[in-house]
């Protein structure tokens, strides 16, 4: 691997000195509980301060109405991003009261499952559909699963890049858009295989409270207290079986070798029925409990540490945006909320998280085969489950390696990409990134799964008093601090041009819902038939 990463470097380092490599952009979308002073998931209506959850373009809902989730615009400087997330929180505490965002991504004490509210976006069309979407989760996983919170990184690469890249790399016979959907699902594939790095460094979800089972508690969680559980050398439970795994959609094995076999596979998930889910029954007299009865209701339902992404026009699902104009950005799903840091995320780990996607790129990506996909979640989950055990062994090449042996070979072929980042900017920051990352190889201890775990040991306090501690001296700092004024203008504006948004879009429907989601999944179904003639044409390198 490190062959073809140290020439694609070399071919591109005159290119960057040049100023022709451009800059990488990213935006965030960070979830947060809302909870009272104690930690008790909220029942309260999503503010009427914060606009419309259907509309806004940044204060919106996930799956509950109290799981807020914060929005960023794309920027090309890390500063930006997380200044506007900043005046997000810092806008939204002005207008909390009695009320903490929750900063774990592991929820905060729950009554059961229906204490976690479904969202609702109102009467129109749409609105009424991502609400049955939401009940359809309900039935299928249950509302618990979907309280849990986390960050997802979105980064597009340099548009200025792809006519370069293709030159060093010889591949101008291919059509520039092929050629860039191609090595995107070469960045996704070697993301698969190395995605447990993440998961060790940033992992912050060892421990829950016990109120998140309903029923027995799991033989590997030990008792901390009264109400709290853990697994010892755990770095992330949300990323565990515990958290965002279902075995139904495991049986998919979607393996990113291309975008034809992408959606080939996601179209057929949302297409073929499943027996447990037509038990459940569809639309009972006006009573809608899912979207439909197959494998999944809609694309996003399937669950994955990074999707490949595409802005999509009206009317047009994910995959046709993908099938009709490429890949555009990846979707980094694996993150979780730092509790540490008031928005779960900081500068260093996004200048890490550019540096390992680029590597990811620019690294050697054989296709993955049907014997490697039946085993490519294996180091994830045991990561998950036990990254901190410094006996860990992790299957690499079909060789059994120490977790921090092949990190460390991971950190000197990242340093090198940093190098190359780092010659556009005016000091060193992703080679600082690394720098500051390197020691939790060797100390486990200072990863923020570690922390977490050794300040509840210590304190013996439980997770759910010791987060919201940290909850209450967050939101006390960012209550102090003043805002962007053209921000604080900005949100104040949304908030009503986004309601109004909603009542236009209520008032101009006319059809009736049934005719609505029929005429929805039709036209789904039709383009995607029209556009997978042309499948060959947007292939992989």
């Amino acid at each position: 691997m490190s062959e073809q990463l140290d020439n694609a470097i070399a071919g591109l380092r005159e290119v960057a000195r040049q100023g022709r490599m451009g800059r990488l952009r990213r935006g965030v979308e960070k979830e947060g509980l809302r909870t009272d002073m104690q930690g008790n998931i909220v029942q309260t209506p999503h503010p009427a301060e914060f606009g419309s959850k259907l509309t806004h373009p940044y204060i919106t809902t996930d799956y509950s109405e109290s799981l807020l989730e914060y929005i960023t615009p794309v920027h090309s400087r890390p500063s930006d991003t997380l200044s506007f997330l900043a005046d997000l929180h810092r806008f939204s505490y002005r207008h909390l009261e009695d009320e903490l965002i929750w900063p774990a991504s592991m929820p905060c004490r729950l009554n059961g499952n229906d204490s976690v509210p479904i969202a609702d976006y109102g009467s129109s069309n749409s609105g009424k559909m991502k609400h049955i979407y939401r009940r359809g989760l309900d039935a299928r996983y249950g509302r618990i699963m979907q309280s849990i919170a986390g960050i997802h990184y979105n980064v597009s690469l340099p548009e200025q890049l792809w006519p370069v890249l293709q030159e060093v790399e010889g591949a101008q016979a291919k059509p520039l858009q092929a050629y860039q959907t191609g090595r995107y699902f070469d960045l996704i594939r070697n993301f698969r295989r190395n995605s447990w790095l993440l998961l060790y460094l940033f992992g912050a979800s060892p421990a829950l409270d016990r109120s998140f089972f309903t029923g027995e508690v799991p033989d590997k969680l030990k008792t901390h207290g009264r109400n709290t559980l853990y697994a010892p050398y755990a770095t992330s439970l949300r990323m565990s079986d515990l958290g965002y795994q279902n075995k139904v959609q495991a049986q998919l094995k979607i393996c990113f070798n291309s975008l034809s076999n992408y959606v080939g596979t996601l179209r057929s998930a949302i297409t073929t029925p499943w027996p447990a889910y037509e038990r459940i029954g569809v639309d009972d007299n006006g009573n809608w409990r899912q979207l439909n009865s197959n494998i999944l209701q809609i694309e996003n339902e399937y669950y994955s540490d990074i999707r490949p992404k595409r802005i999509t026009g009206q009317g047009e699902t994910p995959a046709q945006a993908l099938e009709a104009r490429g890949v555009e950005y990846v979707e980094v799903r694996c993150l979780d909320l730092n509790p540490f840091l008031a928005l779960g995320i900081d500068e260093t780990q996004m200048r890490f998280l550019d540096t390992f996607l680029m590597w990811c790129l620019l690294s050697e990506a054989p296709w993955i085969s049907d014997e490697e996909c039946d085993h490519l979640d294996d180091n994830r989950g045991l990561v998950t489950a036990k990254g901190r055990d410094p006996s860990l062994c992790l299957s690499i090449d079909k060789q059994e390696r120490g977790l921090a042996d092949r990190a460390e070979e991971i950190f000197a072929g990242l340093y090198k990409v940093a190098e190359l980042l780092d010659i556009n900017e005016k000091e060193q920051p992703h080679r600082d990134a690394i720098k500051a990352l390197a020691p939790r190889l060797s100390r486990p201890e200072t990863t923020p799964s570690g922390r977490l775990l050794a300040v509840l040991e210590e304190s013996g306090n439980e997770f759910v008093d010791y987060v919201a501690e940290l909850a209450r001296s967050q939101a006390e700092e960012l209550r102090n601090e003043p805002m962007d004024r053209a921000h604080e203008a900005l949100f104040t504006q949304l908030t009503e041009t986004s309601c109004q948004q909603q009542r236009d879009i209520e008032a101009a429907d006319t059809d009736p819902f049934d005719d609505f989601i029929a005429g929805y999944f039709a036209q789904a179904r039709e383009s995607m038939a029209a556009s997978s003639r042309d499948d060959a044409q947007i292939g992989s390198r």
